[in-house]
């Protein structure tokens, strides 16, 4: 086993069952790719909160609606949820209004889309949740499993001794109990994140509703006054 001063973590991470190490693999490998995705996460979401504020302050400064929605289609921001909602219900609004002059169909097909564009906006926001979802519950469950099977073949060793102590026990013991805490090391971060990264985006997917029907409210006032002019 070495002296006492070789019994490092990267000393018994080395010395571990080989099953034990694969799961030591697989955890590193999920902490690293839920790191990733905090990351981006954290990238997505705080893009997505300032243009959406940015946008709801150029939309509501009284703007001509018209010459608004020629200027985001020129240069549309992808990160702004709100504004793909506007693009997508002034231009079936547009479209419908040319050929009919049923209010109540036009407002159903701009309806229609606005829901589309909250779909995708949903979508690309709670990509990577599930991913950090799944980390943070099974993660624990993985450790757990290697740290059985390390403590399982530590016992089993004991049959070959004629003596059992604990200095022949207790390094098998800990290399298995370091699949436990990188278990734990891998599922900690991945649910704080999820969390958080959980409760922002329903916040902005209930701004991008509002907005939704705030705009659908201006829409509707168009279409009924142009049916009736």
């Amino acid at each position: 086993m070495g002296d006492g001063n070789s019994l490092s973590m990267w000393y018994l991470i080395a010395s571990a069952d080989l099953v034990v190490q694969a799961v030591m693999l697989l955890l590193v490998g999920l902490s690293v790719a839920s790191w990733a995705m905090i990351y981006r996460r954290y990238k997505v979401i705080g893009g997505a909160r300032r243009a959406g504020a940015a946008f709801e302050e150029r939309f509501w400064s009284g703007e001509d609606l018209s010459t608004l929605y020629q200027q985001v289609k020129k240069s549309p921001n992808p990160e702004c949820g709100q504004e793909a909602i506007f693009r997508a219900g002034f231009h079936e609004f547009v479209r419908l209004s040319k050929s009919s002059r049923d209010g109540d169909a036009v407002m159903v097909g701009a309806q229609r889309a606005m829901r589309v564009a909250l779909q995708r906006e949903q979508s690309r926001l709670t990509d990577s949740l599930p991913f950090l979802a799944t980390v943070g519950s099974t993660s624990p469950y993985i450790g757990l499993f290697g740290t059985v099977w390390g403590i399982m073949n530590s016992f089993l060793a004991l049959a070959n001794v004629t003596q059992a102590s604990l200095a022949i026990v207790a390094p098998g013991i800990a290399e298995a109990l370091i699949a436990t805490a990188m278990g734990l090391f891998a599922a900690i971060p991945a649910v704080v994140a999820y969390n958080r990264y959980a409760s922002a985006t329903d916040s902005l997917v209930g701004d991008s509703e509002m907005f939704a029907e705030e705009f659908s409210s201006i829409l509707h006032r168009q279409a009924h006054g142009r049916g009736e002019g």
